[in-house]
Parts: structure tokens; C-alpha cells; sequence
């Protein structure tokens, strides 16, 4: 039977309706966090469900996997539909971010379920940190825990200004209401002490529905909206406009000879050809010439589009370089206040250096001090010398370069950071700038017409930093002042930094504990490197014992300057020539920290020289050093 023409083309007026009804629809994106076995992924599960968002096949799949894996006897397991990797399942834990799109008539959503366990807490952030509004659950038995706090104190951290507490599992409480307004106010608190301005509690059952879609007839002394209805109507602004465009360059275009763009994103606010831009850090200016996408060139483009931006003049970009308003430019420093989220096994040690990523730019950072750490139950401020694995901190960042930034507060995508190990690549830390320190802008380069190379010629000599580094009682000062005293009568300009000279003075106020011994050697090749730049030949004679500080120095100097001298004795040498004692003291207990005996030392991977006194006589070692310091010719 043939379809009229007029009810062809009303169908296909409506299909196009409802296309361009899903395509205005805006958009949230939200996480779930909260401790372990609270409900979240139960919770994500039951709202795919009930919107009925799952296809037949998704339903049968998850009904099998519920009779198979499922802890819920013949009902369904909702918490399946999200715990996709076999370990959650077997261990009814989350694991991974599992993140998860739904849409309703009202607003489209991505949702992100996100680990309670505290192993997992960097998950969590991972989730978080694109975030519009966070669904912070608690089981309604238990209260709040220390991972609630945590979470919550992260959430605060990354800038979510909407938070929904999600009293879970009311059902198993009898929907008691004090229970749930006793756990309420207790949270209430906890967001107004961490400046969080917009909290919506809700009684729930995740398992059974109550309060989710529909209001439950469970809870009549509940007066609120549900899950869903909060989720439909808060809003999703993240960003304040009117601070002027930006977009932080991810790529440079070269299309031909003729073009030359530079790729991004645009963020904060519109940009059009003919703008006056600035290009930061480097401060070079021009205005917008073309603004190219694949759909063919733009007049102007809106914040969140992905675009190519051609200028007038020829000047240099490069990726990471930020292009900017002119009259409204970001910040730009080197030196920082941040909160920092540790995520590391190993400690953090400040004066460890790190890479920080921003946006699409890389630079070196150093953590130069720990202001204080937090006490996520309490949110007490308490001293530290180092942070462990999850705890968070305020610090004070140093980079080899400036950048620009802004304030996270005030600009999500320019003021978020990763620190990245360098050795490991692993990601380390995550964090958020607060502000530039007063000093970064302050300090100003002074041309000086004397420099390293003028002191250097008036020597007769190339500056040189020799780094020895080996157990106590390897030899290292035995062979650094016999050096000495070759190239002093040889006419060289030399001086030695040892514990003796710097121990005593510089660095008396440092111990032997990790962190001090980090601080010593940052504070002795600070040292080493202006005594290089005077024209100097520096002998560093210290144990040393960790790979990172050493590399540390190393990237201090200009190629070829720096010689690190790995004076190779064993553990049981260096204790037979020990004539302080100090080993033995060591083992008995009575010396703390001591290297190689309850500190360790890590043995350099590849040194510019090995050093084998057991192998070598003293005057064969010396001989090979001032060869390498002597010049040619």
C-alpha cells in the first residue's frame, strides 16, 4: 500500500524536528565517587535502565551476566553494566573510569563512574577533572568515611561547584528521615569548609529506585526533586566570560608553502579575523588573518570549537605557545602557588625535579616547597616535609620556563597541570595553579657584558663541573684533592665543594633524612653552577646517592660541563677503610640514615666515567681526570 506524499513529508518534517531537538539539547557531564561499595556503579546502572536507554541485547546481556556475576539473587545486577573489566567483577569492586552516554527529552549526559577504592584515587581524579557536577554517594549505614572526604576535598580541588549527595541504601535504614538529615548536615559542613557553594541531598535507594526517576512513596518527608530532575536542571556553566579569547596551540599547520596555522582549541571567548592578538610567552603581536576548519574558513569561532588560526605577520609559534586577546592576555610566570593531589609511589620530595604538563606545554618544574599538606578528615593544615601516595598539599612550583596561565578558579583548561617523572613517564601528580608567586614577575634578567666565556678566556681554561659521587669512604675527596693539586700546578683556576666547606655553613641547617639530603645536593649544584659560570673548574665531592638529584644537577649546566665521576668501591672496602667509625655506628644503630647501611644509594646508570680503585692506582685515577679537564693543545 503506497504512503500518501503529504504523510511521507510530515514524517520527515518530524524526523528532522526531533534531530534538531537532540542536537540543541545542551549537555553534563558528571561523575559518581564516594568510598567503596556505596553504590555507585548500581546507581549509573539503574538510571541507564529506567531511562530506558539500553538496547534488547544490552538487557538479555546484563540479565545473563546478573544470574552469573550479579550479588543481587534473581533481580538484576545494575552495578554490571559499568564493571566491565573481569577483575571488578570478580572482586565487586570498580577499578577503571567507566564512563557511560545518556540523554533524556530535557539534556544529553556523560557520566562517569569512578573508583572508591583509595588504591584507585587517581581514577577518580581522571574522572573528575573534566567534570560539570559530581553525585557524591554515601551508604546510609556507614555515614561519612575518609574516602567520601576525600573525594570530596578532590572535587573541590578541580573546581566543581555542584555536588549532589546521594544518601544510598535508605532501604536498608528503614528510610529513617533523622539518619539522612543527620548525614546531610554532617556533609553540609564538610562542602561549606571547602568552599563548595551548591550541595542538593537526596535520599535514595539505588537498588530499588526510590528517588531516582520517580519520587518514592518510601520517603514522604523528603520534599526535594529527584536524581534525575536535579541532573536536568543545574546548570552547566564552567567558565566566567568576557576574559578574551585564547586558544593554547596542539599543532602547527604547514599545508603548503603559503600557510602556516596553528591548531587548537577556543577557549573563553569568541574570536574573529581581524582581532589583535598576542602570542605568549614571547609577547610578539598580529591580528587574526584567516580562521580555518575542515567545513571551509570562518568568520569567527565560538569557545569549544577546534580551529586553525592564521595571522597576518610571519612570527614565530610554536605548540604550546598560547594565542590570545590582545586587549585581555592571560598571565604569564614561572613560579607558582598550587594545590597538588601526590599520586606517585614513591614520595615527594621537594627539590625533585619533574616535567609539568599545561594544556599542550611541557616544561621542567621543581616542587622548591611544601607550604603545608591536608588533613582530608579535618581539612586541618599540617606541616610537611614530604607527601605520600593520595595526599594533597598546597606548594610552591618553580619551571625552567615561563608559561601562560591563569588561575583555575577562573579557567579550568589554563590553570590544570600534571606532573610527569621524569625517568618513568609515569604521571605523578595532578594539580591546580592559584596564583603566580609575587617574585616571578619581578625578577628581570640584567644584560651583563662579562660572561662565562670572558671569564673562561682570561683563565686560559674551560669551566668544568666534576661530580664525584660514590659510598663514604669510597675515595671520593682522596682523589677530588689530588686533582686539585694537579691542575693548581698546572695554572688552573679550581675550587672544591665537600661536606667540609658546606656542610658546616651553606647547609648546616640540613640532616640526613631524604628530604634534607635532596635540598643539599640542590643547594650544592646551585653552587657548583655559578662557580662554573665564574670561569671556574669545580670539584663536587658528595656521596649523592639518588639518580634524580644527580640528573638534577646535571641539567643545570650547558653540554659537556658537567662530568659526573662514579668513584666504584664495594660496601665492604669502604667499611675497612673507614677510620671515623661511622659504619659502625651505622650498624649498631647509633647513626640514622646512613647510606648503604639503612639509606640507600642508587648506583649511576650510565657516568661519564667509572673510577675503579681496586683496580687502579690513585695516580692512575688522577692522571685520567685532569687529562679529561685539561683543554687540547
Amino acid at each position: 500500500m503506497a504512503v500518501p506524499g503529504g504523510a511521507r513529508a510530515d514524517a520527515a518534517a518530524a524526523v528532522a524536528a526531533y534531530l534538531r531537538q537532540h542536537e540543541s539539547k545542551d549537555l553534563l557531564r558528571f561523575i559518581t565517587c564516594g568510598s567503596v561499595d556505596d553504590g555507585k556503579s548500581t546507581l549509573i546502572g539503574r538510571l541507564l535502565h529506567d531511562t530506558q536507554r539500553l538496547l534488547d541485547d544490552q538487557l538479555a546481556a546484563l540479565e545473563l551476566d546478573s544470574q552469573r556475576h550479579g550479588t543481587q539473587g534473581d533481580t538484576i545486577d545494575y552495578a554490571l553494566l559499568l564493571d566491565g573489566l573481569a577483575a571488578e567483577r570478580e572482586q565487586g569492586i570498580t577499578i577503571d573510569v567507566a564512563y557511560r552516554f545518556f540523554d533524556t527529552d530535557k539534556r544529553k549526559f556523560i557520566v562517569a563512574d569512578c573508583p572508591g577504592h583509595e588504591q584507585y584515587t587517581r581514577n577518580m581524579a581522571t574522572g573528575a577533572s573534566t567534570a560539570d557536577l559530581a553525585v557524591v554517594l554515601v551508604d546510609a549505614r556507614k555515614g561519612l568515611l575518609t574516602q567520601t572526604r576525600r573525594h570530596t576535598y578532590i572535587v573541590s580541588l578541580l573546581g566543581i561547584r555542584h555536588v549532589v549527595l546521594a544518601v544510598n541504601k535508605m532501604d536498608l535504614v528503614e528510610y529513617n528521615a533523622d539518619t539522612f538529615e543527620s548525614i546531610a548536615s554532617e556533609y553540609r559542613h564538610l562542602a561549606l569548609r571547602l568552599g563548595i557553594p551548591e550541595v542538593a541531598c537526596i535520599p535514595l535507594s539505588a537498588l530499588k529506585g526510590d528517588n531516582v526517576l520517580q519520587r518514592s512513596a518510601a520517603t514522604p518527608w523528603y520534599r526535594g526533586r529527584t536524581l534525575l530532575e536535579r541532573l536536568e536542571t543545574v546548570g552547566t556553566s564552567r567558565e566566567v566570560p568576557g576574559r578574551g579569547f585564547r586558544l593554547p596551540v596542539q599543532w602547527v599547520c604547514r599545508q603548503d608553502q603559503e600557510f602556516r596555522g596553528f591548531a587548537g582549541p577556543v577557549i573563553s571567548d569568541p574570536v574573529s579575523t581581524g582581532d589583535e592578538v598576542v602570542v605568549l610567552p614571547s609577547g610578539r603581536r598580529s591580528k587574526v588573518a584567516r580562521i580555518v576548519t575542515a567545513d571551509g574558513d570562518l568568520e569567527s569561532a565560538l569557545p569549544g570549537q577546534a580551529v586553525t588560526v592564521a595571522l597576518v605577520d610571519e612570527i614565530d609559534v610554536s605548540r604550546g605557545d598560547v594565542i590570545a586577546a590582545a586587549s585581555h592576555p592571560p598571565e604569564v610566570a614561572d613560579q607558582f602557588a598550587a594545590h597538588l593531589l601526590w599520586l606517585g609511589e614513591s614520595p615527594l620530595l621537594p627539590g625533585r625535579p619533574f616535567r609539568l604538563k599545561i594544556g599542550p606545554r611541557t616544561v621542567g618544574a621543581t616542587i622548591t616547597d611544601i607550604k603545608h599538606k591536608v588533613d582530608v578528615n579535618t581539612q586541618e593544615q599540617l606541616a610537611a616535609k614530604r607527601l605520600e601516595l593520595n595526599e594533597v598539599a598546597y606548594c610552591n612550583i618553580h619551571l625552567d620556563q615561563p608559561v601562560a596561565f591563569e588561575p583555575y578558579a577562573d579557567n579550568r583548561d589554563m590553570g590544570a597541570f600534571i606532573l610527569i617523572d621524569r625517568q618513568t613517564n609515569a604521571t605523578v601528580a595532578a594539580g591546580t595553579l592559584a596564583f603566580a608567586l609575587r617574585r616571578a614577575a619581578n625578577i628581570h634578567w640584567q644584560h651583563v657584558d662579562v660572561d662565562k666565556d670572558a671569564r673562561a678566556r682570561i683563565k686560559h681554561q674551560q669551566p668544568r663541573c666534576l661530580w664525584f659521587t660514590g659510598l663514604s669512604g669510597s675515595g671520593k675527596s682522596t682523589i677530588a684533592n689530588l686533582v686539585e693539586k694537579r691542575l693548581l700546578a698546572n695554572g688552573y683556576h679550581t675550587y672544591i665543594l665537600d661536606g667540609d666547606n658546606v656542610r658546616h655553613g651553606l647547609n648546616k641547617d640540613l640532616g640526613f633524612t631524604d628530604e634534607d639530603r635532596v635540598e643539599n645536593i640542590r643547594r650544592v649544584a646551585e653552587t657548583a653552577r655559578l662557580m662554573v659560570d665564574a670561569g671556574l673548574i669545580v670539584l663536587v665531592s658528595f656521596i649523592s646517592p639518588f639518580r634524580a638529584e644527580r640528573r638534577m644537577a646535571r641539567e643545570m649546566f650547558a653540554k659537556g660541563e658537567f662530568i659526573e665521576a662514579y668513584v666504584n668501591t664495594s660496601l665492604e672496602a669502604a667499611e675497612q677503610r673507614d677510620v671515623k667509625g661511622l659504619y659502625a655506628k651505622a650498624r649498631a644503630g647509633h647513626l640514622r640514615n646512613f647510606t648503604g647501611i639503612d639509606s640507600p644509594y642508587e648506583i649511576p646508570a650510565q657516568p661519564d666515567i667509572v673510577l675503579d680503585t681496586s683496580a687502579n692506582t690513585l695516580e692512575e685515577l688522577v692522571e685520567e681526570l685532569v687529562e679529561i679537564l685539561s683543554p687540547p693543545g
